[in-house]
C-alpha cells in the first residue's frame, strides 16, 4: 500500500473527500516527524511507538573497492509494533 492507496482507504472509510483525507494524513505524518525531530516519541496505543535512536560512528567497508571508510554517527527513526499489532500479524 502506498500513500495514494492509504488516502483512498481513509476517504472511503470516513466519508471524507480525498483532499481532506490527504490533508489529514499529511498532518499526522508532519506531527510525528516534528515530535521525533524534537527528540520525543509518539505512542499510538495498540499500534506501536515511533522513537529516535542514536547510531554510533563506526567503520565500514566500500563493497566496490574493499577500502575501509568511516561512517558518521547519526540519529535514526525507529518503530516498535504494539502488542495488538504484533498479534494481528
Amino acid at each position: 500500500m502506498n500513500k495514494g492507496d492509504l488516502i483512498n482507504k481513509v476517504a472511503d472509510d470516513t466519508g471524507l473527500t480525498k483532499v481532506q483525507a490527504n490533508e489529514a494524513i499529511d498532518s499526522l505524518l508532519e506531527a510525528i516527524a516534528k515530535t521525533l525531530k524534537g527528540g520525543g516519541k509518539v505512542t499510538l496505543v495498540g499500534f506501536g511507538t515511533f522513537s529516535v535512536s542514536k547510531r554510533a560512528a563506526r567503520n565500514g567497508r566500500n563493497p566496490k573497492t574493499g577500502e575501509t571508510i568511516k561512517i558518521k554517527a547519526r540519529k535514526v527513526a525507529r518503530f516498535k509494533a504494539g502488542k495488538e499489532l504484533a498479534e494481528m500479524l
